[in-house]
């Protein structure tokens, strides 16, 4: 399998000012791609991402957007080719993880993360592919997408929607437009905790311990460097969705 150069491509990375998308763009900046910087509220975050990059001898542009405002996710793209010029890759990370049960979810909550987590990269990725006409797209998902995760009902329902439409956007957009996927693990611990959360649960993974963004990243440039991949997704999270078979709903 050939490996692609990424020097001198542009890549729109949502949620790119913070955790997983920042560490995302700054590789993709490694590898010589200038940067579409999206954020919703990181302004800050974002703004300081950019600075680094210019560090680095790389362009980035801002662009902001709110994924539960279609006027603002359905210009996204538009927007971002309009500062950048061109745009070759479409990096899917931004999502919401809320916090429910089968038990307390309703249709509010339920709708909310599919717009956000599953229809805004999907309307993202069809105008990736009406406008730009060629490039690559990887989707962030979840490695629990081999089973459930019980405490984030809304929210794994809408990395499993984004699965299926991971593979069905690679059949669609090819054979101009490759769309792969990266299902993260134990990475970063959740908003709210801290990192002996990742070591508390590093014995749920059977490589006993937790990843790192960066494993994430390298994922993801690995996809990326390959022009003979579509519709694959790549579980970084030392082996945990194994265990979704075994004995899934009493992993927390």
């Amino acid at each position: 399998m050939s490996r692609q150069t990424l020097q001198g491509k542009v890549a729109l990375v949502t949620g790119a000012g913070r955790r997983v998308g920042r560490a995302i763009a700054i590789a993709l900046a490694e590898e010589g791609v200038n940067i579409v910087i999206h954020y919703r509220y990181s302004a800050e975050e974002a703004s300081k991402l950019g600075r680094e990059l210019h560090d680095r001898g790389m362009k980035s542009w801002l662009v902001k957007a709110d994924f539960e405002d279609a006027a603002e996710y359905e210009t996204l793209i538009a927007r971002s080719l309009e500062m950048a010029g061109s745009l070759d890759i479409l990096i899917n990370n931004a999502s919401i993880f809320p916090a429910n049960t089968l038990q307390d979810v309703d249709v509010t909550a339920l709708m909310k993360n599919m717009e956000v987590n599953a229809w805004a990269p999907f309307v993202l990725s069809r105008d990736f592919a009406r406008l730009a006409g060629r490039g690559q797209i990887v989707n962030l998902l979840d490695s629990r997408i081999n089973g459930y995760d019980w405490r984030h009902v809304a929210y794994i329902l809408s990395k499993h929607v984004l699965s299926v439409l991971t593979k069905m956007t690679a059949l669609e957009f090819a054979p101009n437009i490759a769309v792969n996927g990266v299902a993260p693990g134990l990475i970063l611990p959740p908003p709210g905790k801290d990192h002996s959360f990742l070591d508390r649960m590093a014995d749920t993974v059977p490589l006993k311990r937790h990843g790192d963004p960066s494993y994430i990243a390298d994922a993801v440039i690995y996809l990326l460097k390959s022009d003979f991949l579509t519709g694959e997704v790549i579980r970084v999270d030392g082996g945990r969705h194994l265990m979704e078979h075994r004995d899934g709903s009493h992993i927390d």
